[in-house]
């Protein structure tokens, strides 16, 4: 199979399922932005390969596959995909408690880094955010509950990723630098 199809040569794309779309249409902004969260956590999992919840990156990152496809999805492709399950983001929640749960108290708003791999899962976190924002302009198009679940979940997953930044910090003996006025 060729990587290049020649069929996007004019700004267009496909939809999972046929449709084909500007691509400067907010899905595929949406589903780009979650496709660049992938790799920054492909990056994330690059520089933590030594650390205690390494092993949710993976995880999440096929769970981000999933988002990506919905987004990409008209209707007719929609309804081959699998889907997103609310386990995900319980997941997601169960993690965020326990890891939180080792962490001390936050004083104050948090400026990231230096802490090479929490100022990169910082990245990770305001991609996501941006990501959140971009489904939530194509929300009002595509109003279906597959839609409103990768919202829900893009939100927890950026919660997740500040509580494990910090986490990332810390056991790196670096800690929390409080932006205070």
């Amino acid at each position: 199979m060729k990587i290049y199809t020649k069929t996007g040569d004019k700004g267009t794309t496909s939809l999972v399922g046929g449709t084909r779309v500007n691509k400067r249409d907010p899905r595929v902004n949406a589903y780009g932005t979650v496709d660049e969260l992938i790799s920054f956590i492909a990056l994330l999992r690059a520089v933590t390969v030594e650390d205690l919840y390494t092993g949710n990156l993976r995880r999440i990152q096929s769970d981000l596959m999933l988002v990506a496809s919905h987004l990409a999805a008209d209707e007719k492709g929609a309804s081959k995909l699998k889907s997103l399950e609310e386990n995900e983001i319980t997941f997601l929640e169960e993690e965020i408690d326990k890891i939180s749960n080792k962490l001390p108290q936050q004083k104050a708003f948090i400026i990231p880094g230096p802490h090479k791999a929490s100022a990169i899962c910082h990245i990770a976190r305001t991609v996501c955010r941006r990501a959140e924002r971009a489904v939530l302009l194509i929300e009002e198009e595509v109003f279906e509950p597959r839609i409103e679940q990768c919202i829900k979940f893009l939100n927890r997953l950026s919660d997740y990723l500040f509580i494990y930044a910090r986490h990332l910090s810390i056991n790196g003996n670096v800690p929390d630098d409080f932006w205070v006025q």
